[in-house]
């Protein structure tokens, strides 16, 4: 992608954040040409100091940092709060993730925004609703996590667990930078901005739309089935003589060419027990004791062989070495402050690329820059 093509060139994003979801949402602005100003602590932000994993550096900071300007403010001081508020005048979007009622402290309340700048979006990203009664609570991404339910579905029968990524953060920042686009056309149409709140637990609990209704509407909870889908089958893994194949069953046109041409067995399509997903479901039991051995007796190859005769999706059980040289993986390089390039996945959407390679900034790299564009 050129850098004329970039489609939020030209767009000022002040961003006071830190950790994931913030930076996530943010680095998919400046992916898409918009100018991000990161404003850190002098000591620099969170994720800064996670891990030391890439060439030094923060794996977390890495990944989502790249293409921002990064100026180290301590906005205690009022030389540089004031040195905010400059740049806070002349920005188009103004994203910030600070603990609950930081933000009002320096200044920046919602409604001076909407009567100071008018047309400036605010996004402030927040753990929980702040008209609710958890809206003071700290929020980490395992916290919500484990608060929205989705460890109550994630997992084994004998065991919750989280979601193996900041998957409450990772949300969050997808939900926030939908907003800002959404809230962009709006100030297209009435020349006005708007101040958004996107919390973290309202994204989990969204996720967590279909098994809440089939709670509150069946009275049925939603167990944990490990590779396996609660209310889809099959679809899980299989083991095979030399590995293991994930099997998707979607419909029952499936389920006909699945016992036909991949189990060999059509009297598995005839036996009214298994005759729609819902009795599938119901006795799961009693199908994984046919199918299990079938797969048993063939190694992966053929087992894929026969899976795509059918036409029948599946997938394989990836492990990071895996992933590290999957065919579908596309890269793309990012600089780190002494030059050296690294790869790191490319985001969704960007398949032609970002343009010239982003660099992720040192702390503070652009300071001096900055005071001396924002004077008073």
């Amino acid at each position: 992608m050129s850098d004329a093509a970039r489609p939020l060139e030209g767009l000022f994003v002040v961003s006071i954040e830190q950790a994931v979801a913030a930076p996530l949402c943010t680095v998919r602005l400046a992916d898409a040409g918009a100018r991000v100003v990161k404003i850190e602590r002098p000591e620099g932000e969170t994720a800064r100091h996670y891990d030391s994993t890439v060439e030094g550096m923060s794996a977390y900071f890495v990944w989502l940092n790249r293409g921002k300007q990064s100026v180290a403010l301590d906005l205690k001081a009022e030389e540089d709060l004031a040195l905010l508020h400059r740049m806070v005048a002349r920005a188009d979007v103004l994203v910030q993730n600070l603990a609950p009622g930081a933000i009002d402290r320096l200044g920046l309340s919602c409604d001076l925004i909407a009567r100071k700048f008018p047309r400036l979006i605010a996004v402030n990203i927040v753990g929980y609703g702040q008209d609710t009664p958890y809206a003071s609570m700290r929020a980490y991404d395992m916290l919500v996590q484990a608060e929205s339910g989705i460890c109550a579905v994630t997992g084994t029968a004998e065991t919750p667990c989280k979601i193996g990524v900041s998957a409450a953060d990772i949300a969050t920042g997808m939900n926030a930078h939908a907003a800002i686009l959404e809230a962009l056309l709006a100030r297209g149409k009435t020349g006005r901005g708007r101040s958004v709140e996107i919390a973290m637990f309202d994204g989990m609990a969204d996720w967590m739309a279909v098994p809440l209704l089939h709670n509150e509407y069946a009275g049925r909870e939603t167990g944990r089935y490990g590779l396996a889908h609660a209310s889809i089958y099959p679809y899980r893994p299989y083991a095979c003589r030399d590995g293991a194949v994930v099997v998707s069953i979607q419909q029952n046109s499936e389920w006909k060419r699945f016992c036909e041409v991949v189990l060999r067995r059509q009297d598995l399509f005839a036996d009214e027990r298994f005759a729609t997903n819902a009795w599938r479901v119901a006795n799961r039991a009693a199908l994984d004791a046919e199918i299990e051995p079938l797969f048993a007796a063939i190694d992966c190859e053929e087992a894929i062989r026969r899976l795509d005769e059918a036409r029948i999706a599946w997938g394989r059980v990836s492990e990071m070495r895996d992933l590290s040289r999957h065919r579908a993986l596309r890269r793309m390089e990012v600089e780190l402050p002494d030059g050296k390039r690294i790869a790191v996945p490319m985001p969704a959407g960007r398949p032609e690329g970002l343009g010239k390679t982003p660099v992720v900034p040192a702390l503070g790299a652009d300071s001096d820059r900055i005071r001396s564009e924002f004077t008073v």
